[in-house]
């Protein structure tokens, strides 16, 4: 017997919702086998993991720090995924927007001066910007793959920081280190507290995923958006050019990995260095997706994405667990919700040979 894979009629907005969460309970069932099979136990394994990390102030403090660029790239991301926009290079925006903004914290004339912070705000938008411009000009006058374009530009963007950092804005006091010197005070956000590194750069997220929101649920444009990646041909035949749809998907999520590349060296880092990143730009891809490309949604699905690198972090040291378990579970939610969702659009139906029907028919 055969099968045929045929997409359904009116997919169901409950499980659309419950897929995250039926993911994630997976993706625990997952983790708990993989813990066993490297000999440590199940359930303290996962408490250290996902409980123990949130026990302390600290935690919490580095749980959100680390959630707001999550969050942030997500919903620039969000954007462009809901017209069929696929930027898969965050990641080498957000890089090319801290490099932008470190190099104004680091040249500017006048290190002390209230304008070197919101310069290298505007900075790093730009250049995550015009990162992100490269492959709305190829996409949009040649019809080139923005997928291959963006993740390519990525592997650019990270070797030239290596560049930097290993060349000419390598610190001369750094002790032959790959890292620039330290940003002035001024290029700085403070901490809320001292003994934290929580600070304020994560009311630019929380006004991210406001204006989000309002572009995406409350804005003609950003209905538009939502038509053109539903049904191109209805967006085009009411006059929503895709070329539009193309420029500012991609220049929404090279903004908003700009800004959190900007955030990061100014917030927790203070300087550059050739692993400035985690893989925000990345994660953030999944992220998006646990957040159904809604804004509140994002907000959750970032936590989520927060916690998996704090606990790995945590069992890293506590445990003697391997680094790439972040990435290891990141993949295995990413699976389980791509799963849900194929499930939730698409279902598998059995194809009868065209002799059995023949003789079915017959028989009546």
């Amino acid at each position: 017997m055969r099968f045929r894979i045929e997409q359904r009629p009116e997919p169901s907005a409950a499980m659309r919702i419950a897929a995250p969460v039926l993911a994630s309970l997976l993706t625990l069932i997952v983790g708990s086998l993989f813990f066993a099979s490297l000999g440590h136990e199940p359930l303290p394994t996962l408490y250290a993991f996902f409980v123990e990390p949130l026990s302390s102030m600290n935690g919490l403090s580095e749980w959100l720090l680390k959630a707001s660029p999550l969050i942030l790239i997500a919903c620039g991301l969000a954007v462009g995924f809901r017209a069929n926009v696929w930027n898969i290079g965050a990641e080498g925006q957000f890089t090319m927007g801290a490099i932008a903004a470190s190099g104004v914290g680091l040249f500017w004339p006048n290190p002390d001066s209230a304008l070197v912070l919101p310069l290298m705000f505007l900075a790093g938008m730009a250049a995550g910007m015009a990162w992100a411009a490269i492959p709305a000009f190829l996409r949009a006058r040649m019809n080139t793959n923005e997928i291959l374009v963006t993740l390519m530009m990525t592997y650019i963007a990270t070797l030239f920081l290596s560049y930097l950092v290993h060349g000419p804005w390598r610190d001369p006091a750094g002790f032959n280190y790959p890292q620039t010197a330290l940003l002035p005070t001024a290029a700085m956000f403070e901490s809320f507290d001292p003994a934290y590194r929580l600070n304020p750069s994560i009311f630019i997220t929380i006004v991210a995923v406001l204006l989000m929101w309002l572009f995406a649920d409350r804005s003609f444009l950003g209905y538009k958006m939502s038509v053109s990646g539903a049904a191109p041909l209805a967006a085009r035949y009411a006059g929503f050019r895709e070329s539009a749809a193309v420029w500012i998907g991609l220049l929404a999520g090279g903004a908003a990995a700009g800004i959190a590349g900007m955030a990061e060296a100014a917030g927790p880092l203070g300087q550059l260095s050739p692993q400035i990143s985690p893989g925000y730009g990345f994660a953030a891809i999944i992220v998006a997706f646990i957040g159904r490309l809604n804004a509140f949604g994002i907000v959750l699905g970032g936590l989520l994405m927060s916690l998996l690198f704090l606990g790995g972090e945590g069992v890293q040291m506590t445990l003697a667990l391997p680094s790439a378990l972040t990435r290891i579970f990141q993949g295995i939610l990413l699976f389980f919700l791509l799963a849900a969702d194929f499930f939730i659009f698409y279902r598998i139906r059995p194809v009868r040979p065209a002799s059995d029907t023949h003789a079915l028919e017959t028989a009546r």
